[in-house]
């Protein structure tokens, strides 16, 4: 009979623990399943691979077989004769997965493996299905509020050792006052659990599709607001878009460019937060001035002692 190295099997250390036992075991389970790997040979490896964590994950059974271990193992490899009896096994059990493990398997652990009561193979071999993450793209008016949408995806899965991609179609709730880079999770939307594992899980990852006129910082919204050089001086009224509507807006005499005027409450929206609009003022020359604009502009400098210059004089 030969002797089965389960820590070799796993390409594990000796003084390996449970966590990493169980990340190995998922990582070979996953190469060499049946329902993924079509390849000959394939599920007597998954065999060997799923044998040695059926030990290895069991306190009890791993101690017994660390002791049988350091007695010697070789391919001509025999229990000590009072094995059995010293343990409580009976030689003649077998447990009801006995037929999918190996002799070695059966001639020492096959008496205290009665208990199970599934393929270990099946019950090893269970695990979260894979999580999928999709890119939603969001417009900064659909943030006001809570909205349904349509998504369509696809999620890759495993047959017969091949990816087939199935495409799904799910109407989510995106929340109100979603922001740029969040990510919300649907439970259990993604791909299917093997054995008794559950579905993955769906990410939609938000994000802001760029608006023409605003641009967002945190929670607060900006916007450049153009102004003739007649408006800064003089001041006005003008009427200025937000999210939710317009509105009219005061222009204080004598504004500067770069002057920022802010608004509360109309910027972005959360459950627990109120953004501000930020207007910024951008004093804008005309393209083009008439013979009598160009009169009334050289009027103005030579009766004006303004000097836009006045930081650069020592």
């Amino acid at each position: 009979m030969e002797f089965k190295d389960y820590y070799a099997i796993l390409g594990v250390r000796e003084d390996a623990d449970l966590k990493e036992i169980k990340k190995a075991y998922r990582k070979l389970a996953l190469t060499f399943h049946p329902d993924m790997n079509a390849d000959e040979g394939a599920e007597e490896k998954f065999k060997e691979v799923a044998e040695a964590y059926e030990v290895l994950k069991n306190a009890e059974r791993r101690a017994e077989y660390d002791e049988l271990r350091r007695y010697g193992g070789t391919k001509g490899f025999e229990p000590p004769p009072d094995w059995q009896q010293g343990k409580g096994f009976d030689g003649n059990a077998r447990g009801p997965s006995g037929q999918d493990f190996s002799d070695f398997f059966n001639s020492i652990f096959g008496g205290g493996f009665n208990q199970a009561r599934h393929s270990a193979s099946d019950e090893a071999f269970s695990f979260k299905g894979q999580d999928a993450e999709i890119e939603v793209p969001i417009f900064l008016e659909d943030t006001l509020a809570q909205h349904s949408r349509n998504i369509e995806f696809s999620i890759p899965t495993y047959e017969g050792g091949q990816i087939r991609h199935i495409k799904r179609t799910l109407k989510v709730k995106i929340p109100m006052g979603v922001m740029d880079g969040e990510r919300i999770r649907l439970k259990g939307q993604a791909g299917p659990g093997h054995g008794q594992g559950p579905n993955g899980d769906l990410y939609l990852h938000i994000r802001l599709v760029p608006h023409p006129l605003f641009d967002v910082q945190g929670h607060n919204l900006l916007l450049t607001l153009p102004v003739s050089p007649w408006e800064a001086a003089l001041g006005a009224k003008i009427t200025i878009p937000t999210l939710s509507g317009k509105i009219n807006l005061t222009i204080s005499p004598n504004s500067q460019t770069g002057q920022k005027l802010r608004i509360k409450g109309k910027g972005l929206k959360t459950k627990t937060v109120t953004g501000d609009l930020l207007v910024i003022l951008k004093v804008v020359m005309p393209q083009t001035n008439s013979e009598e604009a160009k009169t009334l502009w050289q009027r103005m400098a030579d009766s004006s002692q303004f000097n836009p210059r006045t930081e650069w004089s020592n």
